[in-house]
């Protein structure tokens, strides 16, 4: 642990707010307060799962409908035509970037800006001094539980941007939680649901029964300001595949998948949307030292779906990763194999598999660092490794 994080974990809860709410007021002084300019309407999306994707679809369809747009999630920072990765490992960084980027966008002429709100975001207040002129919520099901000191707090740390935002909220009405987010006032409220979906004809070109339910928040926002359905969908039906999210990164000789997926709901998500198929899975535990709790529930999904199990390292930061492992295969059974090294892991799991099998490796997607003791990043990249493992095959 770094002396900055050490300095941190033990600063007084006041203090540590006021350092954060410090740090964003003085990024959006130094900005020009970029993020009220009324020049661009800011989309916020947040939920538990399906936030980075939901973004995605947002600034592909309103790019489609002739607007300039830039946008913010843990995949990607976009800027007009311009893209480039999110390397901060962080969905919304930290500092003055977003306030920076905020400026840049409205020099840049944008006229939406969409970002990825998370309830760790907001509670470093690094929503504050923006104008969102609109709200989603994917969904919302048990993570950062210990930080937050329960779900309720989790739920409530969301809702804050829906109270920061008075004029559009966009609402998944299949999620048990959204009468929580239905009681927040806004002059206009739009809920969406999966049959929605049958009575537009859409047709997706990504895997997942979830995908369909971003791409219906993505079209309710569209439509919102005004952008027709058959642009939302023409946008959509381009759509080949979101970075790190439901990745086939091949389908011959073995299917294989790379997927973010870390929470019990998530992963649980991908395995149904291959439930017909032999699965093959290798995964760990995001975030060493956090949300211990899902670690043998992540152990019994895998059990309950997947054939041959390689549990293996996933960001351990200062935890033991062992400990974490052994953590997970306490509940996946005894064909649970456990593999330290993840490269070693992803390359056993393809050689393993068959003609007709899936590989899922979930818990990292595109991310491109793996955070290890004492502050240390090393590059990383599953997508990569797997295809150099297929090569070898």
């Amino acid at each position: 642990m770094t002396i900055k994080e050490t300095a941190r974990k033990f600063m007084p809860k006041g203090l540590l707010r006021a350092y954060h709410y410090c740090w964003v007021l003085a990024g959006a002084v130094i900005f020009g307060f970029a993020g009220r300019d009324k020049s661009m309407k800011i989309i916020g999306v947040t939920g538990t799962s399906g936030k980075s994707t939901t973004c995605d679809m947002v600034a592909k369809i309103l790019d489609k409908s002739g607007h300039k747009v830039a946008s913010i999630s843990s995949i990607r920072f976009k800027l007009g035509e311009k893209e480039w990765e999110n390397k901060y490992k962080m969905t919304m960084p930290g500092r003055f970037v977003i306030q920076k980027f905020l400026k840049q966008a409205k020099d840049a002429g944008c006229e939406y800006v969409v970002l990825e709100v998370t309830s760790e975001g907001i509670r470093q207040f690094r929503h504050k001094f923006i104008n969102f002129d609109c709200a989603v919520f994917t969904n919302l099901s048990p993570e950062h539980i210990e930080s937050h000191g329960g779900f309720e707090n989790y739920r409530n740390a969301k809702l804050e941007l829906f109270r920061a935002t008075k004029n559009i909220h966009v609402i998944n009405d299949d999620d048990e939680n959204a009468k929580y987010f239905l009681d927040v006032f806004a002059k206009q409220k739009i809920v969406f649901s999966v049959k929605d979906a049958e009575k537009m004809g859409l047709k997706l070109n990504l895997p997942g029964d979830f995908n369909v339910l971003n791409a219906l928040a993505a079209i309710s926002v569209a439509k919102a300001y005004g952008v027709s359905l058959e642009v939302c969908k023409k946008a959509l039906e381009k759509v080949k595949g979101i970075s790190g999210r439901m990745e086939i990164v091949a389908q011959s000789p073995v299917k294989v998948v790379v997927d973010y997926a870390h929470t019990p709901a998530q992963l649980e998500a991908v395995y149904k949307t291959f439930k017909d198929e032999k699965i093959i899975c290798v995964l760990g535990s995001c975030g060493g030292g956090r949300d211990k709790w899902k670690r043998p529930v992540l152990g019994e999904i895998a059990k309950k779906y997947c054939k041959e199990i390689i549990i293996t390292n996933e960001d351990p930061y200062d935890e033991n990763p062992m400990e974490i492992i052994n953590q997970i295969a306490g509940t996946a059974g005894s064909q649970a194999q456990k593999v330290l090294d993840r490269k070693e892991a992803i390359t056993k799991a393809i050689k393993m598999a068959e003609s007709g099998d899936v590989v899922i490796i979930t818990g990292k997607g595109s991310e491109p660092w793996m955070c290890l003791a004492n502050g240390k990043k090393i590059p990383w990249d599953d997508r990569q490794i797997a295809r150099g493992a297929l090569k070898d095959a």
